[in-house]
């Protein structure tokens, strides 16, 4: 679950506009090494290209984003590193609103607005997170989301650069989701890019222990993360309460 959830964090504008860039150069090389699927599954057309890019995904997490993040949990303490965590949140809950206004979740809308009034003023912008405290609950939502609310297909599974699992239909409203971020319209590039980098490192580093019991048991990490991930997205469509998936369109 720790590399689903790193994702959420990846999708910073920074990042998307540099794996961008590199997906196109990338994808020729992939596709040009990976050997071709005997048995592939009728979700994840393009296995043998994902399995590629999750390699490479894989060695920048090794070689760069893990020892940052093992660093950074070193070095912070723990109180700091949650505040850090806490204004992220309180930053992607301003989004989440908007989405869950557009999917007439009228709750769910109530419950991030109420979270960002709250944890913007008495939380002191963000870093405590006091609406949890008082039992508000997060309802994390993008516009991917907003989308299969209105009967978008998922679409086939793909792995992006950098970005880390995907479908179709995330790849889609991935432009929408980097406007809505609030990080987007931070005026200071210096700034924008420093926060961006912090997001991705605090986040990498809240699931050190889990990734690591993943690497040590999962026989097939790109399957079990695919299927993970998958299984993810089916709840958050159909509200944790997904029908048997031959009952579902493929």
């Amino acid at each position: 679950m720790s590399r689903i959830e790193v994702t959420n964090a990846l999708r910073t504008p920074g990042l998307m506009r540099w794996a961008a860039g590199v997906m196109l150069g990338l994808a020729l090389l992939v596709l040009q090494g990976c050997a071709t699927v005997t048995s592939p599954d009728p979700r994840d057309p393009l296995e043998s290209f994902n399995r590629g890019v999750f390699s490479f995904n894989d060695g920048v997490d090794r070689v760069v984003l893990k020892p940052t993040a093992r660093a950074y949990q070193a070095t912070l303490p723990s109180w700091a590193r949650k505040g850090v965590g806490n204004f992220f949140n309180n930053l992607q809950d301003v989004w989440s609103a908007l989405n869950n206004g557009l999917q007439l979740r009228g709750q769910e809308m109530g419950d991030s607005i109420g979270r960002v009034m709250v944890n913007s003023t008495i939380g002191i912008v963000g870093l405590v997170d006091v609406a949890s405290d008082l039992g508000i609950e997060r309802h994390p939502a993008n516009f991917g989301l907003t989308l299969g609310r209105w009967g978008v297909r998922p679409g086939p599974y793909l792995v992006l650069p950098l970005l880390g699992p995907a479908t179709l239909r995330e790849v889609a409203a991935l432009p929408v989701d980097q406007q809505g971020s609030l990080l987007t319209h931070v005026p200071d590039q210096a700034t924008r890019t420093g926060l961006t980098v912090l997001n991705v490192v605090d986040v990498r580093a809240t699931y050190l222990k889990a990734s690591d019991v993943v690497e040590g048991a999962a026989l097939d990490r790109y399957s079990f993360t695919r299927d993970a991930y998958l299984q993810r997205q089916r709840n958050k469509d159909y509200d944790g309460d997904p029908p048997p998936e031959e009952d579902t369109e493929p």
